[in-house]
This record gives C-alpha cells, sequence and structure tokens, in this order.
C-alpha cells in the first residue's frame, strides 16, 4: 500500500469496522490494487493510534469478506475478489431433476394464456409514450396511480408522488438499499435473511449485520442492543412469510421493531413480495412507520413469473434519493411489462391471479403436511415454501448433495445465512415449482432421506 493510507480522522466506532470499511472501499474504487501488500498489523496501528487488536479484527473482516489474504512469511495482500456465491437454486433444469430449489409460484397453461391475451391486448393499446419516451416521469403517472390502488390491497396508503415502479422486487430492494445505507454503513438484518442480501453488501459497500431470530422473526432487543455498539443506519425485514423460515411476525413484534427504529432513528427496507396473497395478516411495518418505512412489493411470486414489475413506496425524506438512484441503476421499469400490470390491477386480474394462487398454494401444503407426516418443519399456509431443519446430525451439504443424486433439487439453508452465529443445518423447498405429481414424488425423496442414517448418507454420496 505505497499510495493509499487510511484517514484517521475518519475512523468511528467500532473502529475495527471503521477501518475495514475504509479499506474496502479503496479496494472496490481502485486505490488499491490486487496485490497491493497491505502494512504490518503494528505500523498500521502505531500509523493510526489505534491498538495492535483493533487492526487485527480490521483485518480478519477484510479476510472474511474475501478482499484481502494472508501469507505466512510474506504479509497480508489485497487479492482477487472470491468467486461469485452460488444461488440457492438450481441454474438449469437438466433431465428428469424434480427442482424444488427455486422459489416460485404455482404456474398453470391459464397463466400462460393470460399473458398472451395480455400481448395481444398491448399489441393494439399500446401507448405511444411507453414505446418511444425516455422520459420516466411521461410515461410512469398512470402506473403509480395503480400502484396507489395495488398498495391499498396491501393494506398501505400512499401517494403516487411516493411511489417508484421498479423492474420486479429485486430492482426495488437495491434501489431502497441504496438511498437507506451508503457506503460504509451497516444494514441489520434477519440471521436467515435474503439470499443476496451478503453479495449486495459487497457490491454497495456497506456491512450487513445478522442479528437473531425467534419464532416471530427478528428480536427487537437484538436490534437495539447491536445499534448501542455500531452505526446502524437500516435494517432490512421480510416480516410477512417471505422469509427463509416462513415466519408471519406478530403486529405487537412489528410495533416493537419499529419504537426500536425511532428510538435510534433507522431507515426501515420492508421486503413484502407476496402482498395481498397472505390472508389475515398485520398491517404492514409501513403502515406503522411511514415514516421511515421504504416499502417493497412485486407481481412475480403472486401472479405470473413473466410479470417483472414491483412497486418502491418511499417516505417523503428518501423520495429524492429514491427516483436518482432508480435512475442511475435503471433508469425506469421497461413500459410494456408496466402496461399489462396497470391493466391486470385496473380490471382485476392480478387480484383473480392472487386468488387462485392462494388456493393453489393450500393444496400444496397439504401435500407437503401428507407426505412428511411427523416430520418437523416450518410453514405457513399461503408460503410458496417450507423451511425444514435437518435432524439427527445430518450435514447439510451431504443432504442435498443426495437429493440431488436421487433427482431432487432442494436450496441450502446456508444460503440464506447472514450471520456467523452457531448454524442449524436445515434446507428451504419450494412447493411452487412444479406440478403436484412432482412435487409428492420429490417430498417423498426427501422424507425416505430424513429416515436414513446419516452414516449412510455419507457413505453413499
Amino acid at each position: 500500500m505505497t499510495m493509499w493510507r487510511p484517514d484517521s480522522s475518519l475512523i468511528r466506532r467500532p473502529a475495527y469496522l471503521s477501518l475495514a470499511d475504509q479499506i474496502a472501499r479503496a479496494i472496490h474504487d481502485g486505490r488499491l490494487q490486487t496485490g497491493a501488500r497491505l502494512p504490518t498489523h503494528r505500523r498500521l496501528a502505531d500509523d493510526l493510534k489505534l491498538s495492535v487488536q483493533t487492526v487485527s479484527r480490521a483485518y480478519e473482516e477484510l479476510i472474511r469478506r474475501g478482499l484481502i489474504a494472508g501469507e505466512i512469511g510474506r504479509g497480508t495482500f489485497v487479492q482477487t475478489q472470491r468467486p461469485e456465491p452460488d444461488p440457492p437454486y438450481l441454474p438449469e433444469r437438466l433431465g428428469e431433476v424434480i427442482d424444488l430449489s427455486i422459489l416460485k409460484p404455482v404456474c398453470e397453461p391459464m397463466h400462460l394464456d393470460k399473458m398472451k391475451q395480455a400481448l395481444g391486448w398491448l399489441a393494439e393499446n399500446l401507448p405511444a409514450s411507453s414505446a418511444l419516451s425516455f422520459r420516466p416521469n411521461v410515461v410512469f403517472p398512470r402506473h403509480r396511480a395503480a400502484a396507489v390502488e395495488w398498495l391499498r390491497l396491501c393494506s398501505l396508503q400512499v401517494s403516487a408522488l411516493n411511489v417508484s415502479v421498479t423492474n420486479g422486487a429485486t430492482a426495488g430492494m437495491t434501489v431502497a438499499l441504496m438511498a437507506a445505507a451508503p457506503p460504509g454503513s451497516t444494514v441489520a438484518t434477519e440471521a436467515i435473511g435474503h439470499h443476496t442480501l451478503v453479495p449486495l453488501a459487497t457490491y454497495l459497500g456497506f456491512h450487513l449485520q445478522g442479528l437473531p431470530i425467534d419464532a416471530e422473526g427478528l428480536v427487537p432487543e437484538a436490534l437495539d442492543e447491536a445499534c448501542v455498539h455500531a452505526d446502524i443506519r437500516a435494517v432490512f425485514l421480510q416480516p410477512s412469510v417471505i422469509n427463509p423460515t416462513a415466519t408471519l411476525m406478530s403486529e405487537a413484534r412489528r410495533a416493537a421493531l419499529v419504537a426500536v427504529a425511532r428510538k435510534h432513528d433507522l431507515a426501515i427496507i420492508e421486503n413484502d413480495v407476496l402482498g395481498p396473497l397472505i390472508e389475515h395478516r398485520p398491517p404492514p411495518v409501513a403502515a406503522l412507520a411511514p415514516e421511515r418505512t421504504l416499502y417493497v412489493t412485486s407481481f412475480t411470486k403472486i401472479t405470473v413469473p413473466g410479470l417483472r414489475i414491483g412497486y418502491l413506496a418511499a417516505p417523503d425524506r428518501f423520495v429524492a434519493s429514491v427516483a436518482n438512484r432508480h435512475l442511475v441503476s435503471n433508469w425506469m421499469a421497461t413500459p410494456m411489462v408496466a402496461e399489462i400490470a396497470t391493466r391486470w390491477v385496473q380490471d382485476g386480474t392480478a387480484l383473480e391471479l392472487v386468488e387462485w394462487q392462494r388456493a393453489a398454494i393450500r393444496r400444496r401444503h397439504a401435500i407437503a403436511a401428507e407426505v412428511l407426516g411427523g416430520v418437523d418443519f416450518r410453514s405457513h399456509p399461503e408460503s410458496l415454501h417450507i423451511w425444514l431443519p435437518l435432524p439427527g446430525g445430518r450435514a447439510e451439504d451431504g443432504f442435498v448433495s443426495q437429493a440431488r443424486l436421487q433427482g431432487v433439487a432442494i436450496a441450502p439453508g446456508v444460503s440464506f445465512r447472514t450471520s456467523d452465529a452457531p448454524w442449524t443445518p436445515a434446507v428451504r423447498i419450494s412447493l411452487g415449482s412444479t406440478d403436484e405429481a412432482e412435487l409428492n414424488v420429490g417430498l417423498g425423496v426427501v422424507a425416505k432421506l430424513l429416515l436414513a442414517d446419516p452414516e449412510h448418507l455419507l457413505l453413499a454420496i
């Protein structure tokens, strides 16, 4: 590190994390190149007037992020980024594999027919602005009005001026994180959370802190304590069944988390992609704390996967930053897909598909309950998946590999891990990604593996 040096005046508590974030930003920005040698722990400690232990912890954090590597006898060096993390789902369906790894809604020929009909309508009714305009403020006023109507079905009252139309939930949550969590800041979330959060933290330059959860989701006391010891700027929540453990957070728990967020002035990012699919749910967190919550929802997991449109509702203080970050990362959502979403919201097709999906997924849960009878798994009657902790000392990677060898793909639980806390091996199993006959067979394979001797499974791999 011959040119760039950390700036001691920018170090905040906790100092090790602040130092690690400074070095990480320098690596991401190219000020520290791959192969650059970092100072020894003692030299950097002396330069910055820090303890050697603080520098050591900072280097350990950077090693954990895959940004540096220590070589015995030579020193510590910036290294090429580690390989991209594997997705929790099967990348491509091959042969006769029953794919229960990808989280998707139940789909039948009816869904393709609906899309074909919508595309036929669009061919006859496409507005000139949707085909010819580069200006979001020309294309999207009608779509924001439809968004307000849909968000009302999600139990959220917002102004059209506070809504951004996005290319699905992933784009929405990325923009929300960019707006609420500047590089170097810390975002808290559930210890078992969204599988894209860990790589997003690396790409966007914020620190992710996974916190303890219980049967209702994130523990408020854990969030409160974390805010005392770290400069947390935002908390990312999935309170309504879309989280890996299929947890529906109570209204009391939501209110308790809101109280902590207000106490420490945290932004809240709420991922609610299932929206009205979940009947009898409490109000969204955004309804309890509209002044600080960035609310994300979409259509892909509750209507048709190809309807890649979502809505991001932001408080007044975040509207400008959301708009700017959406422009630089997406410019605007795809107008022609937005046209279909708006039509379906206004003519009732979207709600009709949601109600159909609710009935279909409840049937899938009945199948799971029958095939996995006696197995302790976590679910909700309207979740698209189940969460299955592995009993009897079974190794997660071995269990997933053995299922794959028997023609069934399931998602390893570690893909959703955001914390280094002690881990209970588990798998996530999608209920909507195949037809009912294949689901029955796939769950049967899982049930047989659970009954097998774990040592025999290990020998068979």
